[in-house]
């Protein structure tokens, strides 16, 4: 069958398209859904181009119903995935949790919307404590936050290579904007930039004989023992602790010299680099820092960051401090003062970063 995408296109669409046409281009099998806005056209466009080369959709009676049976089709040794958004996110926590539990590669497409809430369905950066920590666990998740229709693309391609290369469950965080707005960006097939997508395989019904001719293949779920919970948290948190530095992102504006940081991620750190520049271009040494990775947090270029003279920073969020909360933890010890731009709900534009920022410094 042909591929979905060869070579590069140039294309103007919306991000819910943009992630239909990724999850296709990352050889995704099935996706398991149910309507909730903003995120319903995934399914829409998913059902309308999958089926053109043998992928398959299946509408469950919930989201936990969802969550569950992408679980048990990657068990099967599917390339399976969701996508969500509000309550929606909230029901398939149990499932989430489950898979952090048994190392399943789930991905979920998260379009974030406002709370608390089961109907209110405009913009927001309301669901990042949810996401990164959501679920009795402790949070062992890749969870990255994108801020243009491109990173949807390149990020949904490369929340199912690292999801089965590691095997944690995997997010992808947009919001309403992005769901909704059109942009130009490219798609392109991966194999054509040298990306080696890895392949799925099944988790059960292996062959040859157990203890003989392989080790037992073990998925559990529940813990009976205080210990045994103990030492497995534990494991959990070292496998995850080791691939932390390989899989940390972010990206600087002007912060080689900033005297005042602008932190911010998503589609608001596009407004904050907008207001970096204006600010460069009245003498006001700003930078902005952008994590990419909410989990695992790129912690540790931060505080390097933050020692190179820095004075003040300003973490600006969609948000009653989630990504606040994020980066407290983070930067723990750190001498440099932190100031907040908290708009939840609400679309914050250059302009309310920029006086925001004039307003600290005089």
């Amino acid at each position: 069958m042909d591929k979905p995408v060869t070579g590069t296109k140039k294309v103007f669409m919306t991000g819910n398209e943009t992630v239909a046409w990724a999850a296709l281009a990352a050889g995704a099998d099935i996706m398991f859904g149910y309507p909730i806005t903003p995120q319903n056209e995934i399914m829409h466009y998913w059902t309308r181009l999958g089926t053109k080369y043998g992928r398959d959709f299946l509408q469950t009676e919930d989201e936990i119903s969802a969550g569950f049976t992408v679980c048990g089709a990657i068990i099967a040794g599917k390339k399976a995935f969701t996508a969500t958004a509000g309550p929606g996110n909230t029901l398939m926590q149990e499932p989430f949790s489950m898979a952090e539990a048994m190392r399943l590669p789930t991905v979920a497409i998260i379009q974030q919307r406002g709370g608390p809430s089961s109907g209110t369905v405009i913009y927001s950066q309301q669901e990042v404590t949810l996401t990164t920590y959501g679920g009795n666990g402790e949070g062992h998740r890749i969870v990255y936050s994108t801020a243009t229709h491109q990173e949807i693309y390149d990020y949904t391609i490369k929340a199912f290579n690292n999801a089965w290369k590691y095997r944690f469950p995997t997010f992808v965080l947009g919001d309403g904007y992005q769901a909704k707005m059109r942009e130009p960006l490219e798609i392109y097939d991966p194999e054509a930039r040298n990306i080696e997508m890895v392949s799925p395989s099944p988790l059960v019904g292996l062959p040859g004989r157990i203890g003989i001719e392989r080790e037992p293949q073990h998925l559990c779920n529940i813990y009976s023992l205080e210990d045994e919970l103990y030492e497995v948290v534990l494991q959990l948190q070292a496998e995850y602790d080791r691939m932390a530095p390989e899989l940390e992102e972010y990206q600087c504006r002007e912060c080689d010299d900033a005297e005042i940081l602008v932190v911010s991620h998503g589609v608001v750190s596009r407004s904050a680099d907008d207001a970096v520049r204006f600010l460069r271009a009245q003498g006001i040494k700003a930078g902005a820092f952008r994590p990419i990775t909410l989990r695992p947090f790129p912690g540790r270029a931060l505080r390097e960051i933050l020692q190179t003279g820095v004075k003040k920073m300003l973490i600006v969020e969609s948000a009653y401090g989630q990504l606040a909360r994020l980066l407290q933890q983070e930067i723990y010890g750190e001498n440099v003062p932190v100031e907040t731009l908290l708009m939840p709900g609400v679309g914050i534009i250059d302009a309310d970063i920029i006086s925001k920022v004039k307003s600290l410094i005089h």
